[in-house]
């Protein structure tokens, strides 16, 4: 009988010798001297807001919050005061992108504070100024005194691939500097209520207070801020979502130019092509975007536009599905060309198009404007109105009136909202604006009275001081 010899240990002992390992022993990446050169780039963001009538969830009133089917969630750690009027502490994260002290974080971490504070990893202390905000794509700039501060490396997020390693540093729960790692599992995301924003696709681990951070690529570079999770528990479940960081660049050189970002505009309704409509339109797969509607006094308009037509490409660029054209338009400066591919009646044309700026963004008001203090006739410095049967039904009221606007004085400082409705003041019902003028006459000045209000079906009292 032959001996039988394993000759696997000999082998393996000598590649060992050789320096040579197999592939199933290759190291995984090792990130320790990259977070030692960017760590100190990274602050924790704290902020306080001061007493209002805020209660319900830390969600409420980001735009279509409403509307998440799957919670798409911004994080960033709040601690709440007790229901109702008590001040309120927020955490995030967010990175110093010059040394002068410009720093960059989710619009959502800063969000409504009266106070933001910057920690830095030496422990030192600073008062941030909020530079500016833009609410689409969910971006601050903030600004503290500083000089030689350490910076973070801007990266390119348009070279990301799938499957590289990405490492993100913040704050989750408190715990500063926290490193967490994983790799990019798609780019160029569409989320609900985020038409703005090709988002990134992570599976590195984001929770509470790590919103605004940044997520570095193996070179050391930022390549997005870490923004939105998905997750049906309220935990992290394997998917998150960063901010590319050429967005992110694009968005901060205009907040300092103008302190306000302008988008391209179309002037289109559009939506998916899938497969009866491709077959239906003369294309040989689905893809495009599909004009549903041409807005009148629209660039698409004024090119020649029409419903029923399929914009293919823009600018050279492929569009897969509908939900890139408004990431593409909406990069493009106001005032530029753009080049339109577009199937119709299944012949292949091209367009020229100028493109135009966003509606709301041409409505916005001149700074000298802006700057100037608006007014209500009267003393809470409020516009109101009468409900109608279908809003007191909504609003499971009997009576009171609809705040419609709130300017700055004594309701905006208790936290009155628009869209809250006043059922009484100083103990006083109120059916009607002819009831809440009269009342509001006779309110006493230097002294504190209450403010019943209904927001969202929910009744509070509010205390108002009129100075």
């Amino acid at each position: 009988m032959r001996r039988q010899y394993s000759w696997l240990p000999f082998v393996l002992v000598c590649l060992a010798l050789l320096g040579v390992r197999p592939a199933m022993a290759a190291e995984l990446p090792d990130f320790t001297k990259l977070v030692e050169d960017v760590g100190p780039s990274v602050v924790n963001i704290s902020t306080v807001r001061k007493a209002d009538a805020n209660f319900g969830s830390p969600l409420e009133g980001h735009p279509g919050a409403e509307q998440i089917p799957e919670f798409f969630r911004h994080f960033f750690g709040d601690q709440f005061g007790p229901y109702g009027g008590q001040p309120t502490q927020s955490m995030g994260s967010g990175f110093i992108i010059s040394p002068d002290g410009y720093i960059l974080t989710n619009n959502h971490v800063v969000e409504g504070a009266d106070e933001v504070i910057i920690r830095l990893l030496d422990r030192r202390e600073l008062t941030a100024e909020v530079v500016g905000v833009d609410t689409k794509t969910d971006l601050a700039l903030l600004k503290v005194e500083g000089q030689d501060l350490p910076v973070a490396p801007i990266g390119n997020s348009e070279n990301l691939k799938v499957g590289e390693w990405v490492i993100a540093i913040g704050s989750p729960f408190g715990f500063d500097y926290t490193v967490t790692s994983g790799i990019v599992s798609a780019k160029g995301r569409s989320l609900p209520s985020e038409n703005y924003v090709p988002f990134i696709q992570t599976d590195v681990a984001i929770n509470p207070g790590n919103s605004g951070g940044p997520l570095f690529n193996l070179d050391g570079k930022v390549v997005g801020i870490n923004s939105q999770i998905y997750t049906r528990s309220g935990g992290f479940m394997g998917v998150s979502f960063a901010i590319p960081i050429d967005v992110a660049m694009d968005v901060v050189s205009q907040l300092k130019e103008k302190g306000y970002v302008s988008r391209g505009w179309l002037g289109v309704l559009i939506q998916e092509v899938n497969k009866d409509l491709a077959e239906s339109f003369g294309l040989k797969k689905p893809h495009g975007a599909l004009i549903a509607q041409v807005m009148p006094n629209s660039p698409a308009m004024d090119a020649g536009l029409q419903p029923g037509d399929i914009i293919t490409r823009y600018n050279g660029k492929e569009i897969g599905r509908s939900t890139e054209l408004p990431h593409l338009v909406g990069r493009t400066k106001p005032g530029e060309k753009a080049k339109l591919n577009v199937v119709r009646q299944g012949k292949e044309r091209t367009f020229t198009i100028t493109i135009g700026t966003l509606p709301d963004e041409e409505a916005r008001p001149k700074a000298k404007e802006a700057e100037e203090p608006v007014k209500a006739d009267n003393p809470l410095n409020i516009k109101v109105r009468n409900l109608n049967d279908a809003e007191k039904e909504r609003f499971k009221v009997s009576g009171g009136v609809l705040v419609t606007e709130v300017f700055e004085g004594p309701a905006m400082d208790a936290g009155v909202r628009s869209g809250d409705v006043i059922s009484s003041i100083n103990n006083q019902s109120i059916s009607s604006v002819k009831e809440f003028n009269k009342i509001v006459k006779g309110l006493p000045k230097e002294k504190s009275f209450p403010l019943l209000i209904v927001r969202q079906g929910n009744p509070a009292f509010i205390v108002i001081r009129l100075k």
